[in-house]
């Protein structure tokens, strides 16, 4: 696959159109930092699937290291037949042996070049979601905290319910409409969200 220079807008189409065409088969990986109320910084690992932009996995730690992450892609591919390509920054943490292991699974290590964060969107924009939906509303007390409130999110809400316009408005794991039945509402992270459906 052809490396994209920023800046470079006939190579920038390339990497676009690869993103579109292989859809289906792209992860996306990344990390966000989140502050404690003490101020104390937890990452956040989370991988997301560009075809349907379903998170496939997250994990949180206070001691990010490169064994830490190579786990973080057991969990995330150990069953998965679908994912050709996995594509992340050129953080420190993606050491050789993260690399190597990549590779173990049957996938394409595919980096991103060097300040170019538009060439991992989904991820990209899953972690702006993440802040904007959740983390921003939220004061996080300790990693146990925080998971809990990204499972709840993520699992209960994100996953499940939450529409995208570029899946037609359905969730990433795709739900029936409903037309009959009463409305009810279940809230998510004490009313932060709501998820609607219809109780015969």
């Amino acid at each position: 696959m052809t490396k994209v220079k920023d800046g470079d807008n006939s190579k920038q189409h390339q990497w676009l159109t690869f993103l579109k065409n292989h859809a289906k088969y792209i992860v996306g990986i990344d990390f966000v930092v989140v502050r404690t109320v003490f101020f104390k910084a937890i990452y956040v690992f989370v991988a997301i699937s560009h075809d349907r932009r379903k998170i496939l996995h997250f994990a949180v730690t206070a001691n990010p290291h490169s064994q830490w992450a190579i786990q973080q892609l057991r969990e995330t591919f150990a069953f998965d037949e679908t994912t050709k390509y996995v594509i992340r920054d050129n953080d420190k943490i993606f050491s050789d042996d993260f690399k190597l292991h990549i590779e173990n699974f049957g996938l394409e290590d595919t980096p991103t070049a060097p300040r170019s964060p538009w060439q991992n969107p989904i991820a990209e924009r899953v972690l702006g979601t993440l802040r904007r939906e959740c983390l921003d509303h939220m004061i996080i007390l300790n990693e146990k905290h925080l998971h809990s409130v990204l499972d709840e999110y993520i699992n209960d809400y994100y996953n499940v319910s939450r529409t995208h316009m570029s899946l037609e408005k359905d969730s990433p794991v795709p739900r029936p409409a409903q037309a009959n039945g009463k409305i009810v509402s279940k809230p998510i992270l004490g009313g932060l969200h709501h998820i609607y459906s219809r109780v015969a």
